[in-house]
């Protein structure tokens, strides 16, 4: 036969089927029987169940306990607001262990709390130091994590990041308010948000009934000789400022 000859099926053709077989569905049959989830249903779900809490990462460093009291009460205050969750790092110690015999430090014991770096300030969605004073500023210890920072400043990666203090001093007038003041150039370099309490908390900030530490820059607590221990009002008042900072970045990652 010729070659315009149709006689030869070609083997291209799609063969016709049952008529039966590419008859529509019918509704009933595409409707999903309610006790059925599709696989999208089940993502969403689980999804929606693994929303990523805010982090406020609690930084401090303590040398006799009375500034890790404060950070403890810091983060109760964190933790509750929902959707928000503190996480306690230590700063690295910078003096030697003969030093700290010598000034009758306790030894440090294994907690479980990390040491931070610089690298993982980046990670938090809200930033609290503490640390005691030495002269009306903050601890060579902490200073020293922020002199670390030259990367995260030259890249100005914690711009926006809200931040707040908490400090600890010897005496009444030995600087709860200086301490923190003169810690703010470090947050204008970087960019951060400094977060001040002012006097949201209230009728406490006016209790002159007993001594307690704290200013409308943030929690304190008064150490003395070192025997002293953080009151229930100076912990109370490091708590609520947990409290106020979680509220804050709650509110700032709402509207990014």
């Amino acid at each position: 036969m010729g070659k315009g000859s149709g006689c030869i099926p070609s083997k291209k053709k799609v063969p016709i089927n049952d008529p039966e077989e590419n008859e529509p569905l019918s509704v009933e049959s595409q409707i999903i029987p309610q006790n059925e989830t599709t696989s999208r249903d089940i993502d969403v779900a689980t999804t929606s169940s693994e929303v990523k809490k805010l982090k406020v990462y609690i930084v401090f460093y303590s040398m006799y306990g009375h500034v890790e009291s404060l950070a403890r009460s810091l983060k109760k205050g964190v933790d509750s607001v929902d959707g928000v969750e503190g996480v306690l790092y230590r700063v690295v110690e910078t003096l030697s262990k003969e030093v700290l015999e010598l000034m009758k430090a306790p030894e440090k014991v294994d907690d479980g709390i990390p040491l931070i770096s610089a690298e993982n300030l980046v990670e938090a969605d809200g930033l609290l130091f503490g640390f005691p004073t030495r002269f009306g500023s903050m601890a060579a210890q902490m200073k020293g994590l922020f002199d670390s920072t030259g990367q995260l400043w030259k890249e100005q990666k914690l711009a926006g990041v809200p931040a707040g203090f908490f400090v600890s001093t010897g005496t009444q007038g030995g600087g709860q308010e200086t301490t923190a003041w003169t810690a703010i150039t470090q947050l204008v370099h970087h960019g951060m948000l400094y977060v001040p309490i002012g006097y949201t908390f209230g009728a406490g900030m006016f209790e002159m009934d007993s001594i307690r530490g704290g200013s409308p820059y943030g929690a304190g607590v008064y150490a003395g000789d070192g025997s002293r221990q953080a009151t229930d009002a100076e912990l109370a008042l490091a708590e609520y400022q947990g409290r106020y900072m979680a509220n804050i970045v709650k509110k700032l990652g709402q509207k990014s």
